[in-house]
């Protein structure tokens, strides 16, 4: 198994669920940039401070790293020796959203920053919506030509066989 995971996709993908999931049976350091991106009530990290806590992440010999942060991606793939993508239905992204949405509104996740609640607006929603049309062309184009090994999940039984330590030949893209 690879020492440096990168885990990426749509909001509501599961990202989080997957990367706890890969940490818990590899013993890998967990890391979700949402916590180092983030401060107490929702204020971004200046973005040199932000590349510099990356840096100290991916500087590790090993590490699993979920999250998004297209301004990154290029340093973190240049790290990681493994990319999971995960690709789900962008209606079924933007159900996960709402359901988590609902469930944990006003408390803070465990994949989250400290005193950065849950929370929902239009303009995410949408983002997490129009992924496919918007976003992932340009994480495509991120990752031609990644030496690395390209796990690509579209489906949840495909993740599900994949936690499972399922070899998956035709997801997987070298």
């Amino acid at each position: 198994m690879a020492e440096r995971i990168l885990v990426i996709g749509s909001p509501g993908s599961g990202k989080s669920t997957v990367a706890r999931a890969l940490a818990a049976t590899t013993g890998l350091p967990l890391h979700h940039l949402d916590q180092l991106y983030w401060q107490p009530g929702w204020i971004e990290t200046p973005r040199p401070e932000f590349e510099a806590r990356l840096a100290t992440v991916t500087a590790e010999p090993r590490w699993i790293i979920d999250g998004n942060y297209s301004g990154t991606l290029a340093t973190r793939l240049a790290a990681a020796d493994m990319v999971v993508l995960l690709d789900l239905s962008p209606f079924r992204c933007a159900w996960r959203i709402v359901r988590r949405w609902w469930a944990a509104r006003g408390e803070v996740r465990i994949d989250m920053a400290p005193g950065c609640p849950e929370r929902l607006d239009w303009g995410f929603l949408w983002y997490v919506l129009s992924f496919r049309l918007r976003a992932l062309p340009r994480v495509e184009a991120k990752l031609a030509g990644y030496p690395g090994e390209l796990v690509w999940l579209g489906r949840p039984a495909e993740i599900r066989r994949f936690l499972s330590g399922e070899r998956l030949d035709e997801d997987v893209h070298e």
